[in-house]
């Protein structure tokens, strides 16, 4: 199954919350969910009943799944390999997630959606330790340098974003020299500085099954 290319306020409404897919409309007076726009679908009425357990863990998981942008298979492979790791099965994962290279570009305010995020690096606009960096889902490490290509296009692009972005606040486990689009990951984010309300423990009891 390939990548989900429909309207993504959609997603937004099936989840009944904001999952900031589109950048500043999020923010804005007509984002459906600030509309109270019900969710998609024929049998809304028959889904508002009393949610299963299992029906709950599964909400979270596509939640999470959908608010990083990421494919069925692709996030289950991500939860194996932060099962394979030392420590808390589920605040590695958003650990890893968070620290993928199209979320650390749009925390930086650098794109105004991930989506927007992962077409920038693939469009080679991003390096990675002065080298070009094109795979979105690549994990940064601490003491990774981020910056912005070194060109007009590049730099136009992420100023204009940045510049848009002005009242967003930067995560505390990077640094961000704005004048020059430089970013250095400085820590492994702890699940207070990770943005995504979820209940990541009922990921893991889904993935348990």
């Amino acid at each position: 199954m390939g990548r989900y290319t429909g309207p993504v306020c959609r997603q937004c409404r099936r989840e009944g919350k904001k999952l900031f897919l589109k950048g500043a409309r999020c923010y804005m007076a007509k984002c459906p969910i600030e509309q109270g726009t019900p969710a998609p679908g024929m049998h809304v009425a028959r889904r508002a009943k009393k949610m299963s357990e299992y029906g709950s863990q599964l909400r979270q998981k596509q939640s999470l799944r959908r608010q990083y942008g990421m494919g069925e298979l692709q996030f289950r492979r991500f939860f194996q390999e932060a099962l394979r790791r030392e420590g808390i099965t589920g605040e590695i994962l958003l650990q890893m997630l968070e620290m993928r290279l199209d979320s650390v570009v749009y925390r930086l305010g650098l794109a105004p959606s991930r989506r927007a995020a992962r077409q920038f690096i693939r469009h080679g606009h991003i390096l990675v330790n002065d080298r070009k960096a094109s795979i979105p889902s690549m994990i940064v490490r601490v003491g990774d340098i981020v910056t912005v290509k070194d060109n007009a296009k590049s730099k136009d692009a992420a100023n204009r974003s940045v510049e848009a972005a002005t009242g967003a606040q930067l995560p505390v486990w990077m640094a961000f020299d704005r004048a020059t689009l430089r970013a250095e990951v400085l820590a492994v984010p702890t699940r207070e500085q990770i943005a995504p309300i979820v209940d990541e423990q009922a990921i893991v009891e889904l993935y348990s099954r």
